[in-house]
């Protein structure tokens, strides 16, 4: 058996909770690999909506087992905060997910360093969610990190090192703040992760496999927010592509199947970072709008463009995508045009490759397309699509190289049409 991999193709917000639930009754395990509670994965179904920030979004489905990799950093006290939420609303977890012993935790500390190395940017403000996520990963590369596994090896005495060496860096920074009411939501939510099964998920997983199991793994963020290949440095603190699902999870690259790749029918972006495709204006805010571009998580609003087929076939390289998703294709339902981003002209020259660097004399080559002007909401088949909505998805096919196997008309879970073109 492979681990089939789940990851967005842009700058994160691409859908990817509700594809992981709509794919999750094919699979037996569904494992996080990177990122932390910045990332926000909203699912509807059942008149419902759920917002995930730690948790696999196949949680919903029951008799799975979801895994919360090494690869990701977990907050306990908002870990508490969105398991309490997820039993209230009736979905029971304990028996159904597993933390993996080597994910490191974010400190207490961490958040308020994240906000203060935020705050001494000025200008060159990242857009960080002042979570602690990039402060957490500095110290488990640089070998300071604590782990769900530190809990039963002299764990308090490890704890109040770690804080106390954040505490001289927050004073080096006159940083001033109120440790205690973070310090007591954290241990409440050291208390809840002692409730549930600890494993070394490195070696279940891949016994899994040998025992036949089908394996999702959920990537967090975007492609394009990727620490290396991403646009450094407005970037996220991990690897967000596809071999980021092998360090992650403790797989090997042989171990990998299908990579599906998810992206919006058009582009958005939370926060600072160059964004060639940008719309500051009225048609911009109508898909912002139309959308509902607002942060799952932080609710800022995001910023909104034509899609960008440069940055796309860059991720699907990166990736190796098999298969992919395209969502939100009915936001884009009242649009006379439509317009797609094929290359980049940069101090006069064309391109078709995503460059080092995308400075402010980027600027986007389009191509035009007719808009299908249909209410597509509603539809449960292809062959439904209007014609010139099959024409977008053939021409962005012909340009990426790779078929689009699923496309979203909503938000709901029962929005979601399969194609079978081949």
């Amino acid at each position: 058996m492979k681990v089939d991999t789940l990851l967005g193709l842009q700058w994160g917000d691409e859908g990817k909770g509700k594809v992981v639930d709509v794919l999750t009754p094919s699979y037996d395990i569904v494992a996080r690999f990177q990122g932390g509670p910045n990332a926000g994965h909203t699912l509807e179904f059942g008149g419902q909506k759920y917002v995930l920030r730690s948790i696999p979004s196949g949680i919903f489905q029951g008799g799975k087992i979801n895994i919360i990799g090494n690869g990701v950093v977990l907050d306990p006290a908002l870990f508490k905060e969105e398991v309490e939420a997820l039993e209230a609303s009736g979905h029971p977890l304990t028996d159904r997910l597993y933390l993996s012993r080597k994910a490191h935790l974010i400190l207490p500390t961490h958040r308020l360093l994240d906000q203060a190395y935020e705050g001494k940017k000025g200008d060159g403000k990242i857009g960080t969610t002042g979570k602690g996520i990039g402060p957490a990963y500095t110290d488990k590369i640089s070998r300071n990190g604590l782990r769900i596994g530190d809990l039963e090896h002299n764990f308090e005495v490890k704890y109040k090192k770690a804080i106390a060496n954040h505490e001289e860096l927050l004073q080096q920074m006159n940083f001033k703040y109120d440790l205690a009411p973070l310090e007591k939501a954290w241990w409440d939510g050291i208390a809840k992760i002692k409730q549930f099964k600890r494993i070394d998920s490195e070696h279940f997983i891949n016994k899994s496999l040998k025992d036949g199991k089908n394996i999702l793994a959920e990537g967090a963020q975007g492609t394009m927010l990727d620490i290396d290949f991403g646009s450094y440095p407005f970037v996220t603190s991990s690897n967000t592509v596809c071999a980021g699902a092998c360090t992650g999870l403790g797989v090997a690259p042989s171990a990998i199947g299908e990579a599906y790749g998810i992206f919006k029918a058009y582009c958005t972006r939370v926060g600072s970072g160059p964004f060639p495709t940008e719309l500051a204006d009225e048609i911009g805010q109508e898909m912002r709008d139309r959308g509902s571009e607002y942060g799952s998580v932080t609710g800022r609003p995001r910023r909104c463009g034509w899609i960008d087929l440069v940055a796309l076939r860059y991720a699907i390289m990166l990736d190796g995508v098999t298969q992919l998703i395209m969502m939100k294709s009915d936001v884009l339902d009242t649009f006379d045009t439509i317009r797609a981003a094929v290359a980049y002209e940069i101090d006069g020259q064309e391109t078709a490759d995503f460059p080092f660097e995308i400075g402010d004399t980027v600027r986007p080559v389009y191509v035009e397309l007719p808009g299908w002007k249909t209410d597509m909401t509603k539809m449960q088949s292809e062959d439904e699509f209007p014609e010139e909505f099959n024409a977008y998805l053939s021409f962005l096919e012909e340009n990426l190289g790779v078929n689009i196997k699923i496309v979203s008309v909503g938000p709901d879970r029962e929005q979601t049409i399969v194609r079978y073109t081949e």
